[in-house]
């Protein structure tokens, strides 16, 4: 389960990093792993769907859609309307 999830974690950690790094000061309030835990459960339940709808892992439409997802929670999580609350 381990190996079927690293890449989902792996791309939760590094878009959170990079996000903050790219957009500093507008992400200046919401924390680094509040981005990182919604990028990785994103990431997570696109594998999940790509594995539930082609039957297999490792195709790429299935990280495709793993980096149009995480890229969806990073910007609901940093500025979307959860964001917005989280903020000072």
């Amino acid at each position: 389960m381990l190996g079927f999830f690293l890449p989902a974690l792996a791309m939760g950690l590094l878009t959170a990093g990079l996000a903050k790094l790219v957009w500093r000061s507008g992400l200046r309030a919401v924390r680094w792993l509040r981005l990182a835990l919604w990028s990785g459960a994103a990431a997570a339940t696109a594998s999940v769907g790509g594995l539930a709808y082609f039957g297999r892992d490792g195709m790429m439409a299935t990280y495709g859609a793993m980096v149009f997802a995480s890229a969806l929670a990073l910007l609901w999580a940093g500025f979307g309307a959860s964001g917005r609350s989280k903020r000072g």
